[in-house]
């Protein structure tokens, strides 16, 4: 026999069965219990949410010969017809595919008959927002006094295309999304029926994934199951399985965005990329992830209320420190309207960045909400310049006169900017460092995308005893070549190009100055003596 999916196999028979939507089968259950069922009912609410199965189970009630408290006993043989599918009375009807005048037409000739077994002639009409106006206006009659042995029952997902002459003739039910707790209590309930084993934490991501539906929740579940089939099926495998990104990933990229390192961010999009995650679901997620760092800054006690571990409460807590309210609701703001931007677009990717970039450079943006962050990045360039200028007056005061700005050492925040005089050319330079100068276009070419594409600016001059100083023309690129381990990719390339080990240091042109003014190009002069040899 074929495999028969999850959902379809699962499917509630009876009222019992219906999981999160009991104020409606509270209703149609007692409706039933006293004999007061309508002529008419309207169903609505999201896909998944139960809609198309209450309506066959209702319609197996009311023609049920021994109905229990309300509800099919799924035994007698109008419920089997009903069930197989081979019953007269109930006619289900795709107004999607059936939304025509003429179809509407057949249903008003044939709700002259009485039903043949039975008590009721049930027409469930789904998607019956899709119908014509025509159409409508053709069902308007019947519906209105429809004979005493007929029940219309129309299922829609969007409501507000119904017109209102049709809405005041029906009894109207919402469906509500179906809560995650539920969803999960039910897979988990399924599972140990079909005897897999699955994590808890897995079955709550799907839950959440589903956003409120059951059937879409079982069908990702079955896909995750597929992909694993045999094996326990686990959070990460279910994070693989979908596409989607684990909060870890979206902590560090929250604090790139903090830190305003473009560089960190977009290289953590190249992973996320290069991985296969789906970046529509991607920007999703994130705002949630923002949407709880807000909850966790602006109320108290709010563990009850957010689905998240331990761990990661702990950790929400500790980054709700880190940034402050207004620059959440601005980045919530940013990624809100990027999710319906990636929707529809076709260069998903290069949306994503350009909205991670608006998050590191506040300046961006002319909008109200920006002004206070963009303030916030001024100060702390302000910040930032005084302390550099606090370690510069340290330095000269210590050593009793000016050198090149800065005490050796790597890193890009260092400036090669001095109050001295114009620095002389040194009488020797070390073998090592000339090598490594010679060498040095052929090894830059070597070096990953964004680092190879800065070091085609880059100046090189002497930072000490065998240590070679690779100089740009800004703080944007020296930040992006400083960063640890492209400073130890670098290094990693020379020792295997010349055998030595060469540390390398990274500085940038203050603006307002040159590099002659601050630096000796030692590739000049290198490139002179060779000249000068041949």
């Amino acid at each position: 026999m074929s495999y028969t999916a999850l959902y379809r196999k699962f499917r509630p028979t009876a009222f019992e069965d219906v999981k999160g939507q009991d104020h409606i089968i509270t209703t149609l259950q007692n409706q039933i219990k006293a004999n007061r069922i309508g002529h008419a009912y309207l169903f609505c609410g999201t896909r998944g949410t139960g809609k198309t199965t209450v309506a066959k189970i209702f319609a197996k009630a009311v023609n049920c010969e021994h109905p229990v408290d309300g509800s099919p006993c799924g035994e007698c043989a109008m419920c089997r017809s009903i069930a197989a599918g081979t019953s007269m009375n109930v006619i289900e009807i795709d107004a999607a595919s059936n939304n025509g005048v003429d179809n509407i037409r057949e249903i008003r000739e044939e709700v002259t008959y009485r039903p043949t077994e039975g008590k009721y002639k049930v027409y469930i009409i789904d998607e019956v927002h899709m119908l014509s106006i025509g159409a409508f206006n053709a069902l308007l009659k019947t519906l209105e006094e429809p004979p005493e042995y007929v029940i219309f029952i129309l299922a829609t997902t969007e409501v507000n295309k119904i017109p209102i002459t049709i809405l005041s003739r029906c009894q109207h039910y919402d469906f509500k999304r179906i809560s995650i707790e539920t969803i999960t209590d039910r897979m988990k309930e399924l599972m140990d029926t079909e005897k897999v084993d699955v994590e808890d934490r897995a079955l709550r991501y799907i839950a959440k994934a589903a956003d409120g539906s059951m059937r879409d929740a079982l069908s990702l579940l079955d896909q995750c199951i597929a992909f694993y089939l045999g094996q326990k099926l686990t959070y990460d495998n279910v994070l693989e399985v979908l596409g989607a990104v684990d909060t870890d990933v979206f902590s560090q990229l929250l604090r790139k965005v903090i830190s305003r390192d473009v560089a960190g961010v977009l290289d953590i999009v190249e992973d996320l990329i290069m991985q296969g995650r789906e970046l529509t679901q991607l920007a999703t997620d994130f705002t949630w992830y923002l949407r709880n760092l807000l909850l966790v800054k602006t109320s108290d006690n709010i563990e009850d209320v957010l689905d998240v571990s331990t761990e990661n409460m702990m950790q929400l807590k500790e980054e709700s420190q880190m940034i402050e309210t207004d620059m959440l609701l601005r980045y919530i703001r940013i990624f809100s309207e990027l999710s319906g931007q990636l929707r529809y677009a076709t260069q998903k990717r290069v949306l994503l960045e350009v909205a991670l970039i608006k998050l590191c450079t506040p300046a961006m943006e002319t909008s109200q909400d920006a002004l206070l962050d963009r303030i916030r990045a001024v100060e702390e360039k302000v910040d930032k310049a005084a302390e550099n200028m606090q370690e510069r007056v340290v330095y000269v005061n210590g050593d009793g006169a000016a050198g090149e700005g800065y005490p050796g050492g790597s890193g890009a925040g260092a400036s090669g900017r001095g109050r001295g005089p114009k620095p002389e050319l040194p009488n020797a330079i070390p073998e090592d460092v000339q090598e490594v100068v010679k060498n040095f276009r052929s090894i830059a070419d070597e070096a990953s995308g964004m680092v190879r594409g800065y070091l085609k600016k880059a100046r090189l001059s002497l930072g000490g005893d065998n240590r070679l100083l690779i100089v740009l023309p800004d703080s944007l690129a020296a930040s992006v070549v400083g960063r640890e381990d492209h400073r130890q990719e670098l290094e990693g390339l020379i020792e295997q190009r010349i055998g030595k080990k060469v540390e390398v240091e990274v500085r940038y042109v203050e603006e307002g100055r040159h590099f002659e003014d601050t630096f000796v190009d030692i590739e000049q002069k290198i490139n002179m003596e060779i000249t000068v040899e041949d």
